[in-house]
């Protein structure tokens, strides 16, 4: 099986090459990334657990989806495969934003990335792949907020970074959904 790759770029998103994605965390190269958060039709946050058997990170709370796009695949496309091969959920997905972090995490592994975030509202049920999340769960935002600042050794650090502001744009979105 070869490796997956990872679109290295610059601060200005740029592509500037490919590197095999485990040896980017390694060297904490600058690479592309994406993010989904999802939320029901109440407005409740649907988070996963990443599995156990993942490289890094595992076993924490985190977004409902999240991944790295594929060299030539453009980042919505990214985040509707990831949420589909993740969740098992395909809904439309709305650009929030993006950002760059630097984070030192687990296995000696660095996180440098341009991440490009995306936000969706469904009614669907999650169907979790077991390689990919071990559970999930649906939660409030003022429980979640208040659990990360009391636990915020169980949540992955781009999560920690975002959800406020993640927040912020959801509930701009989903008054306009409304209207």
């Amino acid at each position: 099986m070869i490796e997956p790759q990872v679109i290295l770029v610059d601060k200005n998103d740029q592509e500037i090459g490919i590197m095999p994605k485990l040896l980017a965390h390694q060297q904490g190269q600058l690479h592309r990334a994406i993010s989904v958060f999802l939320f029901d039709l109440e407005g409740n946050w649907i988070l996963q657990q990443r599995a156990g058997a993942k490289y890094h990170s595992s076993n924490l709370w985190s977004n409902t989806a999240c991944s790295h796009p594929l060299p030539n695949e453009k980042t919505k496309d990214a985040a509707q495969r990831r949420l589909v091969e993740e969740m098992g959920i395909d809904c439309s997905l709305e650009k929030a934003f993006s950002f760059i972090y630097r984070a030192e995490l687990d296995n000696n592994l660095i996180e440098h990335e341009l991440d490009h975030v995306y936000i969706g509202f469904t009614s669907q049920i999650p169907h979790p792949n077991p390689d990919e999340v071990s559970a999930w769960r649906l939660v409030d935002y003022s429980i979640l907020d208040e659990d990360v600042k009391e636990n915020p050794e169980n949540y992955t650090e781009w999560f920690k970074l975002v959800y406020n502001k993640v927040n912020l744009f959801a509930s701009v979105s989903k008054t306009y959904l409304k209207n």
